[in-house]
């Protein structure tokens, strides 16, 4: 990524050289992975590098321009490192990687080679092949704020300002029933309207599945319970006893922002746009011309 230090560069031209690789993954939920292909552990930036991972990195293609720098990574599936569980439940979708050029005779000797995220994740067998994406990766996304009627910020946001931690928006509760990861049934709810939680989402705070989120789908009475279905279901396994927190849903239009979260002077779209039909409108025919608007 840029120059190598001094005392390193010296050490490559002294002609005999100690030299590993090795990479930290940095998971969304917080939880930081070190490896490296290194036959003992290093430790270094409070970060402790696995050895017995059977972790290996593929060629780096790194450029000068705007292109997005990428590699591949390779490893064994092992319950003490990258499980594969870990992987099915998307834990490591998105993750920040490092990857180090590293004096293990002397680990301050090191040099950051490669900084970026991690892409798509195949599985084989009891291996995996991890794409890295470099930090140009995100340019390719469009991005700006969109014209439309509906509001575009995501509820709870800094731009919604909705505080989804107060009672009336959520609540901590256990299903009483779980069907195939993705339909829940839930007692005590009698808060909470019908409909009150679609379009919201699903967080589970214990168990195998802490930390993944589903979106809800539909949210409905059914005889005396009440049914919640997600879009996809849960990527991780549940338990009975698995706390799941319901966060109120948005569909985005003014009427529920006003009377749903009392929030319209936060309210992020363009209620009063015209559509497309007013754009490419005929003349009008009547004997109304004079000039107001059209829409009154």
């Amino acid at each position: 990524m840029s120059a190598l230090p001094p005392h390193l560069l010296a050490h490559l031209k002294s002609g005999s050289t100690t030299l590993c690789r090795c990479w930290d993954i940095t998971r969304t939920d917080g939880t930081i992975m070190g490896f490296t292909d290194h036959d003992g552990a290093l430790t270094f930036d409070g970060v402790s590098y696995r050895a017995d991972t059977g972790l290996s990195a593929m060629a780096l293609q790194q450029t000068t321009g705007m292109a997005v720098d990428n590699t591949e990574v390779l490893g064994a599936l092992r319950d003490g490192a990258i499980r594969e569980g870990d992987i099915e439940a998307g834990r490591y979708d998105s993750a920040a990687v490092r990857a180090w050029l590293v004096n293990w005779a002397d680990v301050a000797q090191r040099h950051l080679l490669f900084r970026g995220s991690i892409g798509e994740i195949r599985r084989f067998g009891e291996a995996f092949e991890a794409e890295l994406r470099g930090l140009t990766q995100p340019l390719n996304l469009p991005f700006g704020r969109a014209y439309q009627k509906s509001c575009t910020a995501v509820l709870g946001d800094a731009a919604c300002g909705v505080d989804l931690t107060a009672p009336e928006f959520s609540v901590s509760t256990t299903a009483i029933e779980v069907v195939d990861r993705q339909v829940f049934h839930f007692d005590g709810l009698a808060g909470f309207e019908p409909g009150w939680f679609q379009s919201g989402r699903l967080i589970v705070e214990s168990g195998a599945a802490e930390g993944l989120v589903g979106m809800v789908k539909r949210d409905l009475s059914e005889n005396g319970l009440r049914r919640i279905e997600l879009w996809h279901p849960l990527r991780a396994g549940l338990d009975a006893q698995d706390v799941l927190r319901l966060e109120a849903g948005c569909d985005k239009r003014v009427p529920t922002c006003r009377g749903k979260f009392n929030n319209l002077l936060n309210y992020q779209g363009f209620p009063d746009i015209p559509g497309d039909d007013w754009s490419v409108s005929d003349p009008a025919r009547s004997g109304r011309l004079s000039g107001g608007s059209r829409r009154s």
